[in-house]
């Protein structure tokens, strides 16, 4: 009997949440459709490497160099000789607070040019300040007097830092040339409306993007980049949540879609937060957590990915309550939002359903024989007495069984 129940427990005819332990635990290896996982140290310290961080996404975290001029921003442009009668001091120039004179301010045109008198067209987009300086004394060296040239940026329209999203105002501003982290320039847009641990940044510089939780920049400071000019960061709101099926907590009542309430929880918190595990239903060995890796990741846990197609393995990890150890790689292992945790019965549990199931089966086939049993004893009864006995005539059904 107990052999057959373990048998039914794996079929569709048994009542259940989810699929037993049996189900979900391959016996032959790269047989379904996932990779499963058994989780320890190694594999919790191995993802732990791959968790989400700008600091990771973006390599270069020194503070942005020197700008480069680019189409639309005003510069002025002042020239410098050593004695007057110059090319651009008069000879009378005795009556000037110095030689020097200041040029009009003026945008670096379509073409990346500005213009400068007897010296042309000096290209000035992609170049920096000193740069532009040095182009226009090598022109001027041969006609000025010991020119010396100063550039300035007047009004900067390149070289600018966009925030938006859910922050208490949207902006476009110019790049620090001293350099800004990104919490800077988030601060410098009035911050986030929402709570930090609902708020997410995604940050796009030159075609690359990453997305991190808003806790990650303030508790984890190597996630505070410097922001380049030309960096877009985007600020959401989306509340992180994962969701809990099977034996946890009070039973029925305890799954469903939980949300995290903090920046980062762990798979014991997560657990803990569904209602644990069930005294009367779960099996603590069997508690799993479903999640998508990527290939990279996949490889790195020592799965052979050759059986899966596409960027993202599905990947099954088997987290071992009944060991005391597990609670610890429990407090370790990092959730990750739209995660799914699914907790299965332990096997007694299924025993006891099939157990159910056939007193169900024995009972409906014994009750017409139990009715019947007592409506003949009855009869007996009323004739031994004397009692009217017409009410109990038998019919030809009841006739015929006794």
């Amino acid at each position: 009997m107990i052999a057959a129940s373990v048998s039914f427990s794996g079929c569709s005819l048994m009542p259940a949440s989810g699929p037993a332990s049996v189900d979900v635990i391959p016996l032959v290896p790269n047989s379904r459709p996932y990779a499963l996982v058994k989780l320890t140290r190694q594999v919790v310290d191995r993802l732990g490497k791959y968790t989400p961080r700008l600091s990771n996404a973006f390599v270069n975290r020194r503070p942005p160099a020197d700008f480069h001029f680019g189409v639309g921003d005003i510069v002025s442009v002042t020239i410098f000789e050593s004695a007057s009668g110059g090319l651009f001091i008069p000879a009378e120039a005795g009556v000037r607070p110095g030689n020097f004179i200041t040029l009009p301010n003026q945008s670096v045109d379509s073409t990346g040019n500005i213009s400068i008198p007897y010296a042309g067209a000096i290209r000035a987009q992609g170049r920096t300040q000193v740069e532009v300086q040095h182009a226009i004394v090598d022109t001027l060296k041969l006609r000025a007097i010991e020119p010396q040239v100063v550039v300035a940026l007047v009004d900067q329209k390149t070289s600018l830092i966009s925030v938006l999203g859910e922050v208490n105002h949207s902006e476009r501003f110019p790049a620090s040339a001293a350099g800004e982290h990104l919490l800077d320039a988030i601060t410098r847009a009035g911050g986030p409306k929402a709570q930090g641990f609902d708020t997410w940044v995604m940050l796009e510089r030159a075609g690359h993007r990453a997305t991190v939780p808003f806790g990650a920049l303030v508790y984890e400071p190597s996630n505070n980049i410097y922001a380049h000019a030309g960096d877009t960061i985007y600020i959401y709101t989306e509340p992180q949540t994962f969701l809990a099926f099977g034996a946890s907590g009070g039973g029925v009542g305890n799954q469903g879609q939980f949300k995290f309430d903090a920046w980062r929880i762990s798979l014991a918190e997560a657990v803990a937060k569904a209602g644990g595990l069930n005294d009367f239903l779960a099996d603590p060995a069997a508690v799993f957590l479903y999640r998508g890796e990527t290939r990279e990741v996949a490889e790195r846990l020592g799965i052979d990915c050759s059986q899966f197609e596409g960027p993202i393995i599905p990947i099954i990890y088997n987290i071992n309550f009944r060991d005391p150890a597990g609670y610890f790689l429990a407090t370790n292992f990092e959730m990750r939002n739209k995660d799914v945790i699914y907790i299965s019965n332990s096997a007694s549990v299924e025993t006891t359903k099939f157990l159910n199931y056939l007193r169900t089966i024995m009972a409906t086939v014994d009750d017409p024989i139990v009715y019947a049993t007592n409506y003949l004893t009855l009869k007996g009864i009323i004739k031994g007495t004397g009692s009217i006995t017409t009410v109990f005539t038998p019919t030809p059904v009841v006739a015929a069984a006794h």
